[in-house]
């Protein structure tokens, strides 16, 4: 894989298609990852380990799991709510575990239908689980917190808040963090709060963004957690997505316009801007009659623009 700077990681097959109407074909679902390694994109959360009674557009998450792990330079990733997900996921062979939990007491109670002290304590239990574990089939663990900047139920969270249940779940075991801003409710002078206060917090613990952009901000968002030294950002093909127990939370920041932005900031992802576009286009054809959005889709790349990859080739080796 090419050297980078900042790593995307697309959420779409998870976050993205978790709310559509329809049950999006296993076959499409593989062509999707297929389609974006060959882009460039190195890391995907594939599918999710929730009952297929809850959300059955995961009945086929082992299938879609076992065929992208079989792919080369992939991190696969898969998100999982307890301890049955988890050895789920696990026996699947991801190199990632999500566990996701919520700040927010009430979106916790929806989302995952527990309290938050619940979560942590299944959390525990997982991170006992993979330690039992062979190293070879030991997957990375990490810990997401939902709700992370506002919830559609309770509204402002504290960032107190996401600190406390932030350092619980690092003192468990998490080897990196997600900070989620489901509901799309945090600014930027609110992201840079809140990282530079996990940072001062958690030291070198890898830390990672999952915005939306329900009400606009999100790559403003993105840039400010770069200000704080995050390097890590979800992301999903056309904003898809959006969670089904959280009243108006819709997409996900848009994939290609993420990758354009850091592009034509001089950072490096590793991924070919016109290749994610045909991908966009092949997802699309998939899901007929979805809505999908971006600028970069709608407007192309700039006249005559030159990658971050080339102008560094160009530059030739610092002196």
């Amino acid at each position: 894989m090419a050297e980078t700077d900042v790593t995307v990681r697309e959420v779409g097959l998870r976050d993205g298609i978790q709310i559509i109407g329809g049950f999006m074909p296993t076959p499409a679902k593989i062509a999707w990852v297929e389609a974006e390694v060959a882009a460039g994109v190195s890391e995907i959360e594939v599918t999710s380990f929730v009952p297929p009674a809850v959300i059955a557009q995961f009945a086929d998450a082992p299938e879609v799991a076992a065929a992208a792990v079989r792919l080369p330079g992939l991190e696969t990733a898969a998100l999982v709510p307890n301890l049955k997900g988890a050895e789920r996921a696990v026996a699947a062979g991801v190199g990632k575990i999500n566990f996701v939990m919520s700040v927010s007491r009430t979106h916790n109670l929806n989302n995952v239908r527990r309290e938050r002290e619940e979560s942590l304590a299944d959390f525990r239990r997982i991170a006992a689980m993979l330690v039992a574990l062979p190293p070879e089939r030991r997957p990375m663990l990490v810990g997401g917190l939902s709700t992370a900047f506002g919830c559609s139920f309770e509204g402002p969270v504290p960032a107190d808040a996401v600190r406390h249940y932030a350092t619980l779940l690092a003192e468990a075991g998490a080897q990196e963090l997600i900070i989620a801003d489901t509901v799309g409710y945090g600014d930027p002078a609110q992201v840079r709060v809140v990282f530079d206060a996990l940072r001062t917090d958690l030291g070198a613990l890898p830390l990672a963004a999952h915005f939306h952009d329900t009400r606009g901000t999100g790559l403003a968002n993105v840039a400010a957690a770069l200000d704080c030294g995050v390097r890590r950002f979800d992301a999903s093909l056309g904003g898809l997505g959006g969670c089904p127990f959280a009243p108006g939370a819709t997409g996900n920041i848009v994939m290609e316009d993420l990758c354009f932005m850091l592009d034509s900031m001089g950072l490096r992802t590793g991924v070919d801007l016109e290749a994610l576009l045909a991908v966009r286009r092949q997802v699309a054809a998939a899901l007929p009659g979805e809505a999908m959005y971006g600028a970069l889709a709608r407007a192309g790349l700039p006249k005559r623009y030159v990658s971050a990859e080339q102008r560094r080739a160009e530059a030739g080796p610092a002196v």
